[in-house]
């Protein structure tokens, strides 16, 4: 809050703002992200902030409240004060790669430049994607940019929030910003000569509700803001008072050319508005100062005269011209106007798709639909089909089924047999992203039944292309093979290249899995195509099965290059469902390769997305389940829980197999070997008759070691199949070659011999695989071993506090004020285990409070 020129209470986040301009201007860019509820300051400190860098380049944009936001807002904002070849793309209607990178390009020549983005949280997913866009590349521009939202409206599945969960630590800084202390507001109370009873008290210490009631001079406190804001329209004179409801329909900012075709311009009136505090000047135009006092105004309007408003002002922008359709809808929403939202929404979604704005698209696509009454049939199912593909690509499964299971019904009533087998497809296809396995086989046998009656096509070629990925994901490889020949074969008559990369990649993973490395050949025959036609998808999911496929043959090299190209990929064309899903095999893969706090950040970075697909989640909850319990952290059971109930739907050996195994490392870890083969046997069996050598072996082993019968002549891995053996040694050489030290440990251990198990205890403590050493120093002294070597966590010896890994993870969460709950949800533990770290931390640090702790390990962390 302004008094004068002081911002009150601010000055804490005054420096921050400093701090990361001082270091933009040396060439090391930061991203700040403002936050707090409405009316908290967050434009008055910008304002400041400004006022204290007069050698920058300020660059303005903000987010509106249209009931669908016009794609990339903010950034034609800064178009139009940058002007230049950015302004030219943006007239042009360049896509959006040639946008963003002329932000880059612009903020490269322009010296050291402060991008300030107001009211993210209206942001629509085309501003979050440039955004997201920025935030990856800002640490090496000379630029500040600095957002802010309203962080009481962001849920946990609010887009802003998983966006920013997914911007690099280092470059961004976050400014959490607090209600006005009683004695801030009395002084404001004093510097408006007012003398209001219990001021803070009725306001929070909010400071627009501050001004709101100081603004009242002689009234009495009222006692919400809408009445604050009621009372000042009240006092305006009618023309005064037509000019704010006029402004109050269009979020935003009302431009001077708008306001004089509908006569409500004259300079009286509008600085009665102004000089009211209602409304301030905006480069020309007109912008309630706040977006609380322009709700307030139109909440209070009768119905019939808001519809009034926007017919008004829409009869105006269309006979303006070039117009943002968003906006036309808007208004057209609001007038209740069918023929026009019908007529212009469909063109809304159109800018929005083409601008990456999905979740846009699928909103007008569903004010259309709101009067689908009114359309004929097949212009209906084919507004439902777009909307349901802008649900699939933004992870709205439900309503895109729903949206293509209405599409069905449709064309089975209009007897269009074609679209009907492509929607069958597209709903086996939905159904496997949903985990519901059985419904995608189900859809995709009766999309073929449907479609191979007819003139072959394109829908039956990628029907048969979804077979056989159904049956390569299920690891039934030679069924695979057939589908994905027949869809080759089609798709080449028909000179269909997107069939034919989607197919080529089904192939070749199928024959990989089928243990035939000659499907490597497709496979990149696959990922060549769709990077030369541009078919991004079917190019991030090459990369995901060629890394999958060699982290299940544990070709880390293969598998580590593949990662990481197929990761930088997808961050370069903002294709976050495939980088999730690789960032979940690279846990994988590091968990094997024992960089377990690798594996654990990659697999909570996937967790963190509540979003997060069902066949992708799982193999992220089996990493962090399998760490904790080798660790001997709590909350695994929670985490095995999840995971069983996903990939029981999913009815997928690739997923199912993983877990069986850490079941029954679990089990095996607890002493319960009998539920060892009640766990295994079942997948094991399957497994077996699928031919995959290095999945059989990694359950048989586990049967092996819970002393039940597994067969280790044939069709098993050779490191288990040695172990099983009586090979300790043999085992343990090839899985230290593999670099698989806990595997390692663990076939030494099963030698029975000191000498062998000493060593693998030595592996184990390093490791910090607490659970496995304990078990095997029992054992050792079930056998009568003398003198046990006595370990100390790899983890716990490094910390100058002796504190374990996770117990220096929640100090690092006390240190930045967290309280235990908001820990435990950041550390996917219950709240209970937290109260156990919180607890063992005190006493190890020898300190009364978790504020002491805090202070002490500030102190002392001397940085990283």
């Amino acid at each position: 809050m302004v008094t004068g020129m002081h911002l009150l209470e601010r000055d804490g986040a005054l420096r921050l703002l400093d701090e990361c301009a001082r270091s933009a201007a040396a060439g090391a860019g930061r991203l700040v992200l403002v936050g707090g509820e409405a009316g908290i300051g967050k434009s008055a400190l910008l304002q400041a902030f400004v006022q204290r860098q007069p050698k920058a380049r300020i660059l303005w944009g903000a987010c509106d409240a249209l009931t669908t936001p016009r794609p990339l807002g903010p950034l034609h904002d800064i178009a139009l004060q940058v002007k230049g070849p950015l302004l030219a793309a943006v007239l042009a209607g360049a896509d959006r790669h040639v946008l963003f990178t002329g932000v880059i390009d612009e903020l490269q020549r322009g010296g050291h430049t402060l991008v300030l983005i107001e009211d993210a949280h209206w942001a629509d997913e085309a501003t979050l994607d440039f955004i997201k866009f920025l935030g990856r590349r800002i640490d090496r521009l000379s630029a500040s940019v600095v957002l802010t939202y309203r962080d009481d409206e962001l849920g946990p599945r609010h887009p802003l929030r998983l966006m920013t969960g997914e911007l690099p630590r280092s470059a961004v800084r976050r400014l959490a910003l607090e209600h006005l202390s009683p004695a801030a507001v009395s002084r404001l109370a004093a510097a408006a000569g007012r003398s209001v009873p219990d001021l803070h008290q009725i306001t929070g210490g909010n400071p627009f509700f501050v001004t709101e009631v100081l603004a009242e001079p002689g009234a009495t406190t009222p006692p919400t803001i809408r009445d604050a804001v009621l009372a000042r329209t009240s006092r305006l004179s009618a023309r005064a008072r037509q000019l704010a409801e006029l402004a109050s329909i269009s979020p935003g900012r009302t431009e001077p050319w708008l306001l004089a075709a509908a006569g409500v311009d004259d300079p009286e009136s509008m600085e009665e508005c102004l000089n009211a505090g209602m409304v301030r000047p905006d480069d020309g135009s007109l912008a309630f100062r706040h977006e609380l006092a322009r709700r307030a105004v139109v909440e209070s309007l009768e119905p019939r005269r808001v519809r009034e408003l926007h017919q008004r002002v829409l009869a105006i922008l269309k006979q303006r011209g070039g117009v943002s359709p968003a906006r036309l809808v808007h208004h057209a929403l609001g007038a209740g106007d069918a023929d026009e939202v019908l007529r212009l929404g469909p063109a809304a979604a159109a800018e929005a798709v083409s601008l990456g704005a999905h979740r846009e698209a699928a909103s007008h696509y569903e004010s259309v639909l709101r009067f689908a009454e009114r359309v004929p049939a097949q212009e209906r199912a084919r507004l439902l089909e777009r909307l349901a593909y802008e649900c699939y690509l933004t992870d709205r499964i439900d309503r895109a089924v729903a949206a293509r299971e209405s599409a069905l019904q449709l064309w089975r009533q209009l007897g269009d047999r074609r679209c009907e087998g492509e929607t069958l497809r597209w709903l086996s296809r939905l159904s496997w992203f949903a985990g519901r396995r059985a419904d995608a086989d189900r859809y995709a046998l009766a999309a073929i039944d449907v479609l191979e009656p007819l003139a072959p096509g394109r829908e039956l070629a990628m029907a048969y292309s979804n077979r056989a990925q159904l049956a390569m994901l299920s690891h039934d490889a030679d069924v695979a093979v057939d589908w994905a020949r027949r869809a080759i074969d089609l798709a080449d008559r028909l000179g269909d290249q997107d069939t034919l990369s989607h197919a080529l990649n089904n192939l070749g993973t199928a024959q990989i899995v089928g243990g035939d490395d000659s499907g490597w050949a497709p496979l990149a025959r696959s990922l060549e195509l769709a990077l030369d036609r541009g078919f991004e998808e079917h190019a991030a999911r090459a990369y995901t099965n060629l890394a999958s496929n060699a982290i299940a043959l544990k070709r880390y090299t293969d598998a580590g290059a593949y990662l990481d190209r197929g990761i930088a990929y997808c961050e370069a064309h903002d294709l976050d469902s495939w980088r999730l899903y690789m960032l979940a095999y690279r846990a994988r893969a590091r968990l094997e390769q024992c960089d377990w706090d690798g594996a654990s950040a990659d697999a909570e970075a996937v967790l963190r997305q509540p979003s997060t697909a069902a066949v992708t989640r799982v193999p992220a909850l089996i990493v962090l389940a399998t760490l904790r319990l080798r660790r001997g952290d709590p909350d695994a059971e929670s985490l095995l829980q999840e995971a069983r109930a996903l990939a029981e739907d999913t009815a997928e050996l690739q997923r199912l197999a993983p877990l069986a195994a850490t079941l029954a490392e679990a089990a095996w870890l607890a002493g319960d070997l009998e539920n060892i083969a009640r766990t295994v046997r079942p997948i094991y069996e399957r497994a077996r008759e699928r031919g995959d050598a290095w999945v059989t072996g990694s359950l048989a082993v586990w049967l092996w070691r819970g002393g039940a019968a597994a067969d280790a002549s044939a069709g098993v891995a050779e490191p288990h199949r040695r172990e099983m053996a009586g090979d300790w040694e043999g085992a343990a050489r090839l899985w230290g070659s593999l670099g698989c030290r806990y595997e390692q440990a663990l076939s030494l251990a099963s030698s029975r011999l000191e000498r062998p198990q000493g060593a693998a205890l030595a592996i184990l403590d390093e490791l910090g695989a607490t659970a496995a050493a304990q078990s095997l120093r029992r054992r050792m002294r079930a056998d009568g071993v003398r003198r046990i070597p006595r370990g100390k966590r790899a983890s716990t010896r490094k910390n100058p506090f002796g504190l374990t890994r996770r117990e220096a993870e929640v100090l690092a969460h006390l240190i930045d004020g967290h309280r235990n709950a908001a820990i435990a949800k950041k550390l996917f533990l219950s709240e209970k285990t937290v109260d156990h770290h919180v607890s063992a931390i005190l006493q190890k640090l020898n300190v009364a409070s978790r504020e002491e702790a805090a202070a002490l390990a500030r102190g002392g962390s001397g940085g990283s």
